[in-house]
């Protein structure tokens, strides 16, 4: 998301949290891979992990996160809990 016109930054975040890739007809990328679903819980975490990173760091410049934690036992039930920080404008650039 960009840093103008686009709403609150939190919810910015939450919108490409709930983003699946591909469903963005012309940025096939954006968006959280949900590939990873079957896969067992310990790889598809921190798999989950990384991709919400790079996909905030990417995508939604006026955020920092502090911490993402992916939380489920059992594969297909995970959920995604980031910790972010609004940056100040003067920060952004």
């Amino acid at each position: 998301m960009k840093a103008s016109g686009n709403g609150r930054p939190e919810q910015c975040a939450l919108n490409l949290l709930r983003i699946s890739r591909g469903e963005v007809p012309y940025d096939r990328i954006k968006g959280r891979n949900f590939g990873t679903v079957d896969a067992p819980v310990v790889s598809a975490s921190n798999e989950a992990t990384a991709d919400a990173e790079w996909l905030l760091g990417a995508y939604e410049p006026r955020i920092d996160t502090e911490k993402i934690d992916v939380a489920g036992t059992i594969p297909g039930d995970m959920n995604i809990n980031a910790k972010v920080i609004v940056k100040r404008e003067s920060e952004e650039a």
